[in-house]
């Protein structure tokens, strides 16, 4: 399912997407950007700030995860969600590179149904996935315990990436 999002939507999250990526250079997969500050720490769950870009008068503020696969250190991701002012709460995965992209990436919220979302674009340092959340899901997330994102490296089996749901709830409350 490919997600519309209007030109103007991607130009400013752009910037932040690729600051974000530039993480993946880093062989920890620190969640902390260049330039971004960590304004508190929710359980497992980060809140990262960037100044505004030129023009703008407020920070660009996310939750933000990153983890590797426990049994390959190769395959790592990072979750991050972020507020919009028009309201919208947009998932962002930006995946390690190698994965096989029509098969998507698998997002499960503890032991409930998986669904499939197809990769929007690949940067240098990672392949990403947008999801806008919905109250449904916004709900499961704040009262899971962990969400599975199960990355492709063939198209015959998937790795799944456990993601701590512990303090989602708390940092998405930080959001503005």
């Amino acid at each position: 399912m490919a997600i519309p999002f209007e030109n103007n939507w991607r130009a400013p999250r752009l910037a932040w997407a690729v600051l974000l990526c530039g993480l993946w250079a880093a062989p920890a997969y620190a969640c902390s950007p260049e330039g971004a500050t960590v304004k508190s720490q929710h359980g497992d769950w980060q809140l990262v700030c960037r100044p505004p870009p030129a023009g703008a008068k407020n920070e660009i503020c996310a939750v933000v995860q990153c983890v590797t696969a426990e049994d390959n250190q190769n395959v790592g991701l990072t979750a991050m969600v972020q507020k919009f002012s028009d309201g919208q709460i947009i998932l962002r995965v930006v995946t390690s590179l190698g994965v096989v992209l029509d098969k998507g990436l698998g997002i499960q919220i503890d032991d409930g149904k998986e669904i499939t979302v197809s990769f929007d674009r690949c940067f240098v340092v990672g392949c990403q996935v947008l999801y806008p959340l919905k109250a449904p899901e916004l709900a499961k997330l704040k009262s899971g315990k962990t969400v599975l994102f199960i990355v492709y490296r063939t198209k015959e089996a998937g790795i799944g990436i456990p993601v701590s749901l512990a303090g989602f709830g708390q940092a998405l409350n930080g959001l503005r």
